[in-house]
C-alpha cells in the first residue's frame, strides 16, 4: 500500500438458533444498524461454502514459481544494479540519483542508498533463504551511507528504508535465537535505522507538527531548494507511526514516536468536522487544506491504513477510534456498491472526478483486517474484472472501466487484498485470481534482466523501470498467497505488515510507549468510535457476493430477488441459505470475542433497496425477540460448595441452557465433580469411568455447547459444567447468556456455564479437595432453600434459649 504524488464447510447437522440473550440494540444511525450478541454460538456454527479448490500440487507450483520470480528479478538486481537504489530492466542497469536522467518528483524516493536491496531484505527471510539473507545484511552494512547531499522524500524513506532497515534488524536477531545463524550481528541494522531517523527529524520542525514532504540528507531543511516548503499529502505525513514507534522501542529513543504521533494528531484534527473525511493536500504551517478532494487512493491511502494499524500494533484505541469514524464516513460517502468514488471532503455529496486509480485496489485487505469482509469482497470482484479486462489493472480508470490512465507499475495492492481475503475466507477462487496475476507477470513483464514496468496496459510496451516494491510486496505476498502456512519459518500472524509490507512484530506493542497518552478535547468519545472494534474471524460467502457482480464490468448486472422474507424467528445459524439471505440483506456477522457477536446492518452493504429494507425490519424483529427471551434472574444457576473444615458456603453464579434438564424451585444435583480428559470434550474421552455418576467440568470451545453435553450424558455424567475460555471474564463484568442448542431434544442432564474469575475459584476448590461435593441449583431455589434453613436455625435458637431461661 503506498501513494504518489504525480497525477499519474456447512454444518454437519442444521441448527435451530436460539437467540443469544442479551440481546443489545448499540445504535442507529444514518442507515446502520448494529446489535451485539452475547453469543452461545461457537465458530463451527458459522458454516463456509466451498468453491472450486485448487488442487495442492498446482498451488505449490504456483509457490514455486512465484519464488523463481523473485529471484529472476533478484539476481537482475544484484548482478547489474546493484549498489544503485533501483533496477532499469530494459537497460540492465542500475538507476542512480544524480546520474541516471531526472524523472523529477519521482526521482525523490532515491537517495543513493541501495534501497532495492534494504527493501527486500525481509522477503528473503520470508522464502526461508537465510544464507543469502545474511550475504544481504552484510552487504547493508558495509556499503549503505546515509551523510548525502541529497534530497528526498520523507514518506518514501521512512517506509522503505527505515521499515526495511528495521525489519531486517527484527529478523537477524530473530533468526539467530531461532536457527543459530548471524551470531557476529550485533544491531548494526537498528543502528542505520536509527541514524537516518535522525536524518527525518529536521522535516518536522513545523508550526503544526505535521512534516514536510522532503528533506536533505545532509543538511535537513537548511537548502535553498526547500526554503518554500509548503505542501504535503495526508499518506505522507499520516505513514509515519509504525516505523517511528517500532524504532523508538527498539532504541530507547522516544523522539521518534512522539513526533510521529503528534503529526497523527495533527492530522485528525484538520479533519472535516461534518463529513469525518480527510483532504488529500494540506499546508504544514497553516494546516490549511490545498486539495479537498477525498477518497482512499493517491494521497490519501496510507493513512487510513495506519490509522487502523497503529491501533493493532500499539493497542492505542484512540487510533481504532479515528479509523471507525473516518471508515463510516467513507462508506457512507464514497464507498458506491463496489466502487469507490473521491468526493469533496466539505461537500461529500459531491463527486470530484470520473476515475479511480490503481492505488485503492489495497482497500479490501485494509477493510479484511477490520472485520468487514462483505464490501471487500465486493470491491475486490470489481478490480479482479478490470484487471481481466486490460490484463493489468490500469493506473486510472473510468466509471464505466475504461482506461484512464494505462500504466502499470507492477503495483502490489491488488495482490496484497487477494490474499488478505483468501486468509479470511479459505476461498480457492482468490487463489486462481492470484494465479490470473502471476500469469499476466510472467507473460507481459518479465524481460531477460528482471521484471519491467507496463507503459501502456492497452498497448503492452514496457518502461524502463523496476520499483523496488516489486521485490519488497508484489512477489512477497505472491509467494505467501500460494504458501502453507506451515511451511514457513515464521508465523506471519505474529506480525503486521507496513504499508510497505515490513514485517513488525505484534510484541512491540508490550515494549511500553514512550509517550503519554491524553485524550484531547477535540477526541471526544463518539457513538461510531468501537464499532467493528475487533476483526472477524467468521467465513463469509464470497461466491454469493460476487455472483451479482459477475458481469459488472461488461455492463449486466442481474437482480435476483426473494419473494419470502426471512424471519428473525426462524433464522438458523448454521442454514447456508439463511446465511447468505442475511449478508444479502447488507448484515454482517462479526465476533467480537468473550463470547460476544456482533451484527451490523448498513443499507450501503445491501445487494439492494429491497434487500435492504427487509435486513432492517430483520434487525427490529431481533430486538422484539431479545426483549422476549431475556434472561431473567430467576433463570441464573448456581454452584454451591463448602471447602473442608469451612463452614461458609461458596455460591458461584452461572448460567443456563436451551437443552437438557431445567433446575427450577428446589430441584439440585448433588455429586462430586471431575475434570473431562480432553479438557473440551471435543473428541474421544479418556476417563469415562471417571466421569459415571459425576458431575463432568469442561472447558468451552472447539465444539458446540450441546455437543459437549452430549458426550458428558453418554458418558453417564449426572450433570455438566462448561467453564470459559476467555481470560478475566466474570459475572461482574459480562452479561450472562444461555448456551443455545439446536433444536434436538435429546439432552436430559442439567448443563451450566461459568465465566473465567468463577470457573477458577471451582478449579482451585476441587482439584485441592477432589472429594469436594458440588450443589448445581437454579440461584433463587438456593436462596429460598438457604432462608428456610436459617429461619430454621433461628427458630431452634429461640426454643433453646426459652428451655435455658428459669
Amino acid at each position: 500500500m503506498r501513494t504518489v504524488k504525480d497525477g499519474a464447510t456447512a454444518s454437519k447437522q442444521p441448527t435451530r438458533w436460539t437467540p443469544p440473550k442479551p440481546l443489545t440494540l448499540v445504535t442507529v444511525v444514518t442507515g446502520v444498524l448494529v446489535l451485539v450478541l452475547s453469543a452461545a454460538l461457537a465458530d463451527d456454527q458459522i458454516p463456509t461454502v466451498p468453491t472450486h479448490n485448487m488442487s495442492n500440487k498446482e498451488r505449490n507450483e504456483l509457490k514455486e514459481e512465484s519464488r523463481e520470480m523473485f529471484y529472476h528479478a533478484y539476481r537482475a538486481y544484484m548482478d547489474n544494479a546493484y549498489p544503485a537504489d533501483e533496477l532499469m530492466p530494459l537497460s540492465c542497469t542500475g538507476r542512480y540519483r544524480g546520474v541516471t536522467p531526472s524523472r523529477g518528483d519521482l526521482d525523490d524516493t532515491l537517495g543513493n542508498f541501495s534501497m532495492t536491496l534494504v527493501d527486500t531484505l525481509d522477503t528473503l527471510v520470508v522464502l526461508g533463504d537465510l544464507e543469502e539473507f545474511e550475504n544481504a545484511v552484510k552487504l547493508v552494512i558495509k556499503d549503505v551511507k546515509f551523510d548525502n547531499d541529497i534530497i528526498v522524500s520523507v514518506f518514501e524513506t521512512n517506509i522503505r528504508m527505515i521499515g526495511g532497515l528495521l525489519s531486517g534488524h527484527i529478523l537477524a536477531e530473530y533468526v539467530q535465537k531461532q536457527a543459530d545463524v548471524m551470531t557476529w550481528y550485533r544491531g548494526e541494522l537498528l543502528e542505520m535505522a536509527k541514524d537516518l531517523g535522525y536524518r527525518l527529524l529536521p522535516a518536522f520542525n513545523t508550526s503544526t507538527g505535521i512534516p514536510h514532504a522532503r528533506v536533505n540528507l545532509k543538511h535537513g531543511m537548511k537548502v535553498e531548494a526547500l526554503r518554500h516548503s509548503r505542501e504535503t499529502c495526508t499518506a505522507c505525513a499520516g505513514t509515519i507511526l509504525l516505523e517511528f514507534a517500532a524504532l523508538s522501542r527498539l532504541s530507547g529513543e522516544p523522539i521518534f514516536e512522539v513526533k510521529a504521533h503528534a503529526a497523527m494528531d495533527s492530522l485528525w484534527k484538520m479533519r472535516h468536522r461534518s463529513s469525518e473525511l480527510m483532504g488529500t493536500v494540506l499546508n504544514v504551517h497553516s494546516g490549511d487544506w490545498i486539495r479537498r478532494e477525498s477518497g482512499v487512493g493517491a494521497g490519501i491511502d496510507s493513512y487510513y491504513e495506519y490509522c487502523l494499524k497503529s491501533y493493532i500494533l500499539l493497542g492505542d484505541e484512540r487510533y481504532l477510534a479515528r479509523f471507525n469514524r473516518h471508515y463510516h464516513a467513507i462508506m457512507k460517502y464514497i464507498s458506491q456498491g463496489p466502487m469507490l468514488l473521491d468526493v469533496q471532503m466539505h461537500r461529500p455529496h459531491t463527486k470530484t472526478r470520473n476515475f479511480m486509480d490503481a492505488l485503492l485496489a489495497f482497500w479490501p485487505g485494509l477493510q479484511v483486517l477490520s472485520g468487514d469482509l462483505k464490501p471487500a469482497v465486493q470491491t475486490h470482484e470489481m478490480l479482479y474484472q478490470v484487471m481481466q479486462m486490460h490484463t493489468f489493472i490500469p493506473e486510472a480508470f473510468t466509471f464505466d472501466f475504461q482506461v484512464h490512465w494505462g500504466q502499470h507499475h507492477l503495483r502490489p495492492e491488488f495482490i496484497e487484498s487477494t490474499y488478505f481475503l483468501y486468509r479470511a475466507t479459505g476461498d480457492h477462487y482468490y487463489l486462481h485470481a492470484g494465479k490470473k496475476a502471476l500469469k499476466a507477470l510472467q507473460k507481459h513483464a518479465k524481460v531477460p534482466c528482471g521484471y519491467a514496468a507496463v507503459n501502456d496496459v492497452r498497448t503492452g510496451k514496457h518502461e524502463d523501470r523496476m520499483d523496488s516494491y516489486v521485490l519488497s510486496e508484489t512477489f512477497k505476498y505472491l509467494f505467501l498467497l500460494f504458501s502453507d502456512p506451515a511451511d514457513l519459518i515464521l508465523n506471519i500472524e505474529d506480525f503486521i505488515f507496513t504499508t510497505e509490507a515490513h514485517l513488525l512484530p505484534l510484541t512491540l506493542g508490550q515494549l511500553g510507549n514512550h509517550t503519554l497518552t491524553v485524550r484531547d478535547q477535540d477526541d471526544q468519545v463518539h457513538m461510531l468510535d468501537y464499532m467493528r472494534s475487533c476483526p472477524s474471524p467468521n467465513k463469509l460467502f464470497p461466491e454469493t457476493v460476487r455472483r451479482p457482480l459477475r458481469d459488472l464490468v461488461t455492463g449486466v448486472c442481474p437482480r435476483i430477488s426473494s419473494a419470502k422474507r426471512l424471519r428473525a424467528a426462524d433464522f438458523q445459524a448454521s442454514n447456508t441459505d439463511h446465511l447468505r439471505t442475511v449478508y444479502d440483506m447488507g448484515i454482517t456477522m462479526v465476533s467480537l470475542g468473550e463470547g460476544k457477536v456482533q451484527l451490523l446492518h448498513s443499507f450501503h452493504n445491501a445487494k439492494s433497496p429491497e434487500d435492504a429494507e427487509r435486513g432492517l425490519i430483520f434487525m427490529q424483529e431481533m430486538v422484539e425477540l431479545s426483549k422476549s427471551n431475556s434472561i431473567p434472574n430467576t433463570q441464573l444457576q448456581a454452584v454451591a460448595f463448602k471447602r473442608e473444615g469451612d463452614q461458609e458456603l461458596h455460591i458461584l453464579e452461572a448460567g443456563p441452557s436451551h437443552f437438557g434438564m431445567e433446575l427450577v424451585n428446589d430441584m439440585s444435583i448433588e455429586q462430586r465433580a471431575v475434570f473431562a480428559k480432553p479438557s473440551k470434550m471435543c473428541s474421544a474421552l479418556k476417563n469415562v469411568d471417571e466421569i459415571r455418576g459425576k458431575i463432568v467440568i469442561m472447558e468451552r470451545g472447539d465444539c458446540t455447547f450441546v455437543d459437549k453435553a452430549r458426550r458428558a450424558q453418554s458418558a453417564g455424567a449426572v450433570a455438566a459444567i462448561v467453564f470459559d475460555n476467555t481470560p478475566n471474564t466474570s459475572i461482574n463484568n459480562q452479561q450472562m447468556f444461555a448456551m443455545s442448542g439446536d433444536g434436538r431434544d435429546d439432552v436430559q442432564i442439567p448443563v451450566v456455564f461459568l465465566f473465567t474469575k468463577e470457573a477458577e475459584q471451582l478449579i482451585a476448590a476441587v482439584k485441592k479437595q477432589p472429594s469436594l461435593e458440588l450443589t448445581l441449583m437454579s440461584v433463587t431455589g438456593l436462596k429460598e432453600k438457604l432462608a428456610k434453613q436459617r429461619a430454621e436455625t433461628l427458630k431452634t435458637d429461640k426454643k433453646s434459649a426459652s428451655k435455658a431461661t428459669p
